[in-house]
């Protein structure tokens, strides 16, 4: 049994939303009680005390959207690579790298994610998967680091035509086989969705292939109108917008979760909304590579169910609520928007999504929820309660803040320093793999 406490607890539980001199007690893998440190104390004198230390104690956060392929992509600069546009970064950057990714080198790709989300408090993350260069076993190979490292996971694999036939039939199986494990395994830690690309490397045959393969086994997760080329191909090739072709082949529901959104009409988002369908949003990414700023707000009037993510541009959710406030201001001209959608994105709907994969409540600390549990050295210099809460993480607060992450009742990372995980090991090895890697990037040597 633990106790983490000596410490403002912020709950996301609107019961009992803040404790001033709190502590949140977990027993195996759930947490067993939230309430004053004195009280938790006396009431579990056997309970390992974790000291916050005067910090703040909250949920993991979770992070809707982001790719481990990329991982090994840090300070790399390939050769002759220029992007003017979208495609091209997709062409000359994230293409050239998963297509050069082995088994091992997604494995590093998934060290290097998943300790860098341990350590700014993130305890749960939905990938979304691309290595053309080993396809077979990959889903697996994550699955094995996650497992080790100990956050919590829902993988899958994205299928795309962009390389032939065979791959695109590698990819749905990919999907497929690690879609029954996750099933048989029943593990609350690894789940599995069915990954595709984008509509503009998906032909209508391939969608109906998914559909048949995955059999309702679980739902589709998706990138949707991130570029115009999503658009225009769609109504080029096939006479109607994206979101009318995923209708149309049967990828819409309650546990499909469509990436980005930009370029949405809408009658596409009536669409969204009707189907149950999930969006997730991803402020950074979508500014770096210059495809716009989607129509969140518009979306959550409508009632959407829109997440946060950070397509791997950054593993702190943070620094993602910070940019998501700034850009939706700049683009409405309007300096008192996008505050409540912000909050909201971040620790209720990324519950919601969660929690259409895990059986158990994430995202929250009460009785009974996942023991996913992480500690902010933040000190105050103006006053804090529960009810400015959210200005002090959007204005004070970053990743970077984390000294502390509990995961499933287990502490992964204790005052700033790995618990039972060689971090120098596995940078070694990480970076042996990121020097192969970069070195056939470039045909030269590291």
């Amino acid at each position: 049994m633990l106790l983490i406490g000596n410490g403002r607890v912020i709950t996301r539980d609107q019961e009992n939303p803040y404790l001033e001199d709190g502590a949140v007690v977990i027993s195996g893998e759930k947490i067993k009680e939230v309430g004053s440190l004195t009280e938790m104390k006396a009431k579990y004198p056997e309970a390992e005390f974790v000291d916050a230390k005067g910090g703040v104690i909250m949920p993991g956060l979770i992070n809707a959207h982001t790719h481990i392929y990329s991982g090994l992509a840090r300070g790399l600069s390939i050769a002759g690579n220029n992007p003017t546009n979208f495609l091209e970064v997709l062409d000359g950057t994230w293409w050239a790298i998963d297509r050069h990714l082995t088994l091992d080198g997604t494995k590093a790709c998934a060290y290097a994610t998943v300790l860098d989300c341990i350590r700014n408090g993130v305890t749960t993350i939905f990938d979304h998967h691309a290595s053309f260069g080993e396809i077979s076993g990959s889903l697996f190979a994550i699955k094995d680091v996650v497992k080790e490292l100990g956050i919590r996971s829902c993988l899958c694999y994205e299928v795309s035509e962009r390389d032939g036939e065979e791959k695109t039939l590698q990819s749905i199986k990919e999907n497929v086989d690690f879609a029954k494990w996750a099933k048989e395994a029943d593990d609350d830690m690894v789940k599995a969705m069915f990954g595709g690309h984008a509509l503009f490397t998906i032909s209508d045959k391939t969608f109906e292939k998914m559909v048949e393969a995955n059999d309702g086994m679980t739902g589709f997760h998706i990138h949707v109108a991130e570029g115009m080329n999503d658009v225009y191909d769609s109504i080029r090739n096939y006479g109607c917008r994206p979101v009318n072709r995923l209708l149309y082949n049967g990828l819409l529901g309650e546990k499909t979760m469509l990436g980005h959104c930009i370029h949405v009409s809408p009658a596409e988002m009536d669409i969204i909304k009707e189907t149950g369908t999930m969006v997730v949003n991803n402020p950074e990414s979508n500014m770096g590579n210059a495809v716009g700023c989607a129509p969140v707000l518009k979306m959550m009037e409508k009632g959407i169910t829109v997440g946060m993510g950070t397509d791997a541009y950054t593993h702190d959710m943070l620094e993602s609520m910070k940019v998501f406030l700034i850009i939706q201001r700049h683009q409405q001209a309007m300096p008192n928007v996008a505050w409540c959608e912000d909050v909201k994105m971040q620790f209720e709907n990324n519950r919601i999504i969660a929690e259409k994969y895990f059986n158990q409540p994430l995202g929250i600390l009460k009785e009974g929820a996942a023991a996913d549990v992480i500690v902010m050295d933040y000190k105050p210099f103006t006053p804090f309660s529960d009810e400015n809460i959210d200005g002090h993480m959007i204005f004070g607060m970053m990743g970077k803040n984390c000294t502390t992450t509990v995961i499933n009742g287990k502490v992964l990372y204790k005052d700033r320093e790995f618990v039972n995980i060689d971090e120098d090991a596995i940078n070694a090895w990480t970076m042996e793999q990121s020097k192969k890697l970069w070195g056939e990037l470039n045909h030269r040597t590291y």
